[in-house]
Formats: C-alpha cells, sequence, structure tokens
C-alpha cells in the first residue's frame, strides 16, 4: 500500500497546471481535503470537479471516493482532540447529530463485514478455544472493549487476564509468563497506542499466538499479529466510535460459546445454580404469599 503522499510526489513532475493545484493542497492540507467532496476541493482550489475526479484516477485510484478513503486512512492516527473537534463541526454543522452519527456507525458495521478476514475470525476463535491463558489488551478509550470481552470470557475461562490502563513497567509484569501456550487480544485503534504495539511484540516473542482487532489493515499492530480482525471505527471525531468494535467482539464471544458449546452449558449451569441461590438477578415472577 502506497501512501497518497508518496504517489503524488512520484507522479509531480507529470502534473498539468490544475494537478499542481490540487496536489500541493493535498499536500499542506490533507487533514482538510479528506472530507472534502470533490466539488468541495475543485472550487476550493480553484479547478473543476471533473479535474479533482481525473487527478485521483491518475494517481491510480477507481475513482475520487477511494482517494478520500485514502486520505482518511492517512489522518485518523494523527488528528489531534481539536482538529477532531473542528472536523465533526464541519462535517454535521447545520444537521441532525442523532441521525447522521447512527447512520455512520450503521455503515461502519456494513464496511467491517465486508473487510474482515472470515478466515482470521475463525482461526481466532480456535486459538482462544485452545489458549491455556488469555491475555485481553487495550488502554484509554479502548479499555471498555477490553473490560467487557473479558468480562464474558472469564465465565467461560478459567484464566483470562485482562490488562489495561496501567504503567509501562506493569505491564510486562502482567505479561512475564505468557508462553506459546497462550493468547494475547490486543485492542488498539486511531489514535494506536505506542503500549498495545510493544506488548503484543512482546508476546509474539515469547511464542504466543497474537489477535489484533483494530481498524485496518495499515494498523502497526497488524505486523505483530497472527490474525487481524478489522472494525471500522473511523468517526474521526472527538469521540471515537466502538460500535462496530464491539460487535465484532459479540461475535467472537457467540462464536466462542458455540465451538465449545458442552463445557459452556455445563459452567453456566453451574452459574445460574449460584445466581439463583443468591439471588444476583431480579426476580420478576410475582410474589405467591398473600
Amino acid at each position: 500500500m502506497k501512501n497518497l503522499l508518496s504517489l503524488i510526489n512520484e507522479q509531480k513532475s507529470g502534473f498539468s497546471k490544475g494537478q499542481r493545484l490540487i496536489a500541493g493542497f493535498i499536500t499542506e492540507h490533507y487533514d482538510k481535503a479528506a472530507f472534502m467532496t470533490a466539488s468541495k476541493l475543485g472550487s476550493t482550489v480553484g479547478v473543476s470537479e471533473s479535474t479533482v475526479v481525473r487527478f485521483a484516477t491518475e494517481l491510480g485510484y477507481d475513482g475520487y471516493p477511494k482517494m478520500q478513503k485514502a486520505m482518511q486512512e492517512m489522518i485518523r492516527d494523527k488528528l489531534t482532540s481539536v482538529q477532531r473537534i473542528e472536523v465533526t463541526q464541519s462535517r454535521m454543522s447545520g444537521g441532525n447529530v442523532l441521525e447522521s452519527v447512527l447512520n455512520k456507525d450503521i455503515e461502519k458495521i456494513r464496511r467491517t463485514l465486508e473487510e474482515t478476514s472470515k478466515e482470521d475470525f475463525e482461526n481466532a476463535v480456535s486459538a482462544v478455544s485452545r489458549a491455556k491463558t488469555i491475555y485481553i489488551f487495550a488502554v484509554r478509550s479502548s479499555a471498555a472493549l477490553a473490560s467487557f470481552l473479558g468480562y464474558y470470557y472469564s465465565l467461560i475461562f478459567e484464566n483470562v487476564k485482562v490488562i489495561s490502563n496501567c504503567g509501562e513497567t506493569e505491564v510486562y509484569e502482567k505479561l512475564f509468563r505468557i508462553s506459546s501456550d497462550d493468547v494475547i487480544i490486543g485492542i488498539s485503534f486511531p489514535r494506536y497506542s505506542n503500549a498495545a504495539i510493544q506488548a503484543m511484540t512482546f508476546a509474539k516473542k515469547r511464542g504466543a499466538k497474537v489477535i489484533a482487532l483494530t481498524d485496518s489493515m495499515a494498523s502497526p499492530l497488524v505486523s505483530v499479529s497472527d490474525y487481524v480482525l478489522i472494525a471500522k471505527s473511523d468517526m474521526a471525531a472527538v469521540v471515537d466510535s466502538l460500535v462496530a468494535p464491539l460487535s465484532m467482539i459479540n461475535a467472537l464471544i457467540v462464536a466462542t460459546v458455540l465451538n465449545m458449546e458442552s463445557e459452556v452449558k455445563h459452567t453456566f449451569g453451574m452459574l445460574e445454580s449460584i445466581w439463583q441461590e443468591y439471588d444476583v438477578y431480579q426476580n420478576n415472577r410475582k410474589d405467591e404469599a398473600d
């Protein structure tokens, strides 16, 4: 995958005057260009919409939307919080925020279904089912995902360790026993966590199976992973969208339960008895006493 800026640099000697204007604006302001329509980008630099579309095609993209997506891939892990607020304001100003956000989340789930590897998903489920110990690593906003996954996996498996929001030294103290019998699930989305990359690299060197839950094959987590689960999160707003990643985690839990059906039935049978004995859940049956 060649970076858009690299493609521009390689071909700039053959650009027309209009193409040089587009290339210059993208090079200097790709964080803004990434969310412009072809028409808007053209009017901003003083060329026609068709010139912008041809520019994308000549760079090797299958139309302007593909080039726009390439720009968005470039910036998602580089946007500061202030820039995210500015992008959100420009994209949703004057519109229905509720409808806009929910529709974007629906689209991310659809893209997740299209882009994630079914083979990697099945291999990840098998690796988790066989593992002696399951490590789940995530920090910052992704820590909520690790907590959710860890809760359900802890009901299914005896040895589940969730590592989140701890100091660098503590990370390695929690991971130093990891071995080839184990699995680590690393979760990180833009802006990518250096701690997640380092922890997964450490686990890989110890021989553990490494599963990445991230947003793109361009993610730095991919190079150190055995299996990659793609879940789109590109809201590029002040808040990260975790809808598609959570759907992926739900699928991972369900597939694991089905893969270990007899063991899980036995485990949950015992849990139900305990929950009932100690009134863990509200009993909705009408009290029969007069």
